[in-house]
């Protein structure tokens, strides 16, 4: 991301404008799902209490959840765009993921505050408003239908994420539709609290595990799908490397990855020195990492982290 940073420099406050061109189209689309989803949730609310309905309740609060990861993810795709600066070495990929993080923290309470309270009126008979209810449905899948293809097709991962959330809503819609169906043709009431429970743990489940996968990038976790051992083993395969230690890899935000190592060598040679760093570099590129930090030592230069 940090790739088209250098040429803003020079020309004061105006050069931001245009952000390197490859992302304000992709903010653009970003920042019109963000608005239109926040719009959405406002009419969702006033819909699940005029319809006395759980389930589109339910609803309006995943929208609400997708609304505020769009938020994070306009404001990120602007932020991430100044690429690396004196504070933040590595640039500022790793709050786009945050944002997503702490939005699954809400969204995995307010889910669970739903359940309990639709749980508890379980048992109580009441008839939501099915007509009503098939309208909002109607169009909310007419809405986020065509925001999602607004959206489909986006190249940064920004957009895709966005495009997954809104084609989640346009299945809770569904679902909602084919619910107020049932209930209008065979009025049992009881389907709307069932449905919203179904939604509930769905978004309570996909706010769990992106918090999983959030945390362990937190802390710093080997990368998804990433080897360890294979990486040691081709590493010792480089001509000069008689051992390895101290390899240590981790993610910026689940995709940029970066790693750390010292290779034991047998020449002190400055030209095969050169050639055999180049050559590590470009070997861990071609095995998926993107930035590798790479020291050289002698066997008999005491590693002061080796024992450790």
């Amino acid at each position: 991301m940090a790739h088209d940073h250098g040429h803003h420099h020079g020309q004061g406050h105006e050069g931001h404008g245009h952000q390197g061109h490859v992302h304000s189209h992709g903010a653009a689309n970003i920042r019109f799902a963000f608005f239109f989803n926040l719009a959405f949730t406002l009419i969702e609310v006033a819909g699940g209490f005029w319809t006395q309905s759980m389930a589109v309740l339910s609803d309006a609060m995943h929208d609400m959840g997708d609304s505020l990861v769009l938020g994070a993810a306009w404001y990120l795709s602007n932020l991430a765009v100044r690429g690396r600066d004196g504070k933040y070495s590595y640039g500022y990929g790793r709050y786009a993921m945050l944002g997503g993080w702490l939005t699954a923290l809400v969204l995995a309470i307010s889910s669970l505050v739903l359940l309990v309270f639709t749980l508890s009126r379980i048992g109580e008979p009441h008839e939501p408003h099915a007509v009503g209810m098939m309208m909002l449905a109607a169009f909310g899948l007419l809405m986020n239908g065509l925001a999602a293809w607004k959206l489909h097709g986006g190249s940064t991962l920004n957009e895709q994420g966005a495009f997954l959330h809104l084609m989640e809503d346009v299945l809770g819609w569904a679902a909602v539709l084919v619910g107020a169906v049932i209930i209008h043709f065979t009025g049992l009431g009881i389907v709307d609290p069932l449905l919203s429970v179904g939604i509930n743990l769905f978004v309570l489940f996909n706010a769990v595990r992106t918090l999983r996968k959030g945390t362990g990038i937190l802390m710093q976790r080997l990368p998804e799908g990433f080897d360890e051992a294979k990486i040691t083993e081709a590493l010792r395969t480089l001509p000069h490397v008689v051992g390895t230690h101290d390899q240590h890899a981790w993610t910026l935000d689940g995709e940029y990855i970066i790693l750390t190592v010292h290779l034991e060598v047998d020449t002190s040679d400055a030209a095969e020195r050169s050639q055999l760093t180049k050559a590590a570099r470009e070997m861990l590129l071609g095995l998926g990492v993107h930035h590798a930090t790479i020291e050289l030592e002698l066997p008999q230069d005491e590693c002061s982290l080796a024992h450790h």
